[in-house]
């Protein structure tokens, strides 16, 4: 019986930053802790049984090339065709967007012969080609970037808005990772005690305690790449009643956490907004996504992605 080809779509959604990042005191793994957001990726994949290759657009989405060559090295009925990536993730800025981009690659060629790639088959794929965030999990996981496995899968977020500012400039997080300094035992301590905390404050939705590990994170990083703007952010953050700070670590994005629930939260987004202009060339306000559709795709792409 012979597999139905169609237009294949995937999506993903990006992280605004990472709301822990650090090493594990037990065996110094690094790892981060993912912030999904309502923004993201979506990829169309065109089958063409005429070619033995696959033409990407934009033609520099050169590892959504390679992501989608390894998925369809093992198809029995694809072999080329055009991917086109399309994604409201700025490049470079810290918000998960290759890994975005390559999610939602490995869903649109899967798609396109009616298959579903669990979340450890496209690790699997991803492995081979680059560091990679979680965002191939639903909600909010621990993630061992490094070596793109999961270490705990943490579950929905509290509804939170997250009001940014761009410093400017882009970081290649790959070449960030691998020149970063040694952390002492007594932080990689801290990191695991501030990891187990923010597990239980997840599952409680306790939106508070979220973001006092996330700025605690924030001051943890300065050392790894400055943010000469980053107390002056926490104090405003304070002022106005935010619940903290997130920053990208690798990335150029330094974000104020509000909680949602709050009555006072659109007058507290446009002070944010101010605040974040003191240092920003962009500012940009997000929310956080929740797990609601199926197969892990975001409610902002259900549509585009014909679900």
């Amino acid at each position: 019986m012979s597999v139905p080809i169609r237009v294949g779509v995937g999506a993903a959604f990006g992280s605004c930053g990472e709301l822990l990042q650090g090493v594990t005191a037990e065996n110094g793994r690094d790892f981060l802790v993912t912030l999904p957001i309502t923004r993201g990726s979506v990829a169309v994949f065109e089958p063409d049984p005429s070619r033995d290759d696959v033409t990407v657009v934009p033609a520099h989405k050169t590892k959504s090339r390679a992501v989608a060559a390894a998925v369809l090295a093992g198809s029995a009925a694809l072999r080329g065709g055009v991917l086109t990536v399309l994604g409201d993730l700025p490049e470079g800025k810290g918000l998960a967007s290759s890994t975005a981009d390559l999610v939602a690659t490995a869903r649109a060629v899967a798609d396109a012969e009616g298959r579903t790639l669990a979340a450890t088959e496209i690790e699997a794929v991803l492995r081979g080609i680059e560091p990679s965030d979680g965002v191939m999990y639903p909600g909010a996981v621990a993630y061992y970037h490094r070596e793109v496995r999961l270490l705990a899968a943490l579950g929905a977020l509290p509804p939170l808005t997250v009001v940014t500012g761009d410093e400017g400039g882009c970081v290649d997080t790959v070449a960030f990772d691998r020149n970063r300094p040694a952390v002492p035992p007594a932080v990689a301590r801290e990191y695991s005690s501030l990891l187990a905390t923010l597990i239980e404050a997840v599952a409680r939705g306790d939106a508070a305690t979220i973001g006092a590990v996330s700025t605690r994170s924030a001051r943890l990083s300065a050392p790894l790449r400055e943010r000469p703007h980053l107390e002056a952010t926490i104090a405003a953050a304070e002022r106005i009643g935010a619940l903290g700070v997130v920053v990208a670590h690798s990335g150029t994005t330094t974000g104020i956490l509000l909680d949602e629930r709050d009555p006072q939260v659109a007058a507290k987004t446009v002070a944010a907004q101010r605040i974040c202009r003191q240092f920003a060339v962009s500012v940009d306000v997000h929310r956080s996504w929740r797990p609601g559709p199926p197969e892990g795709i975001p409610e902002a792409f259900a549509e585009a992605a014909g679900r």
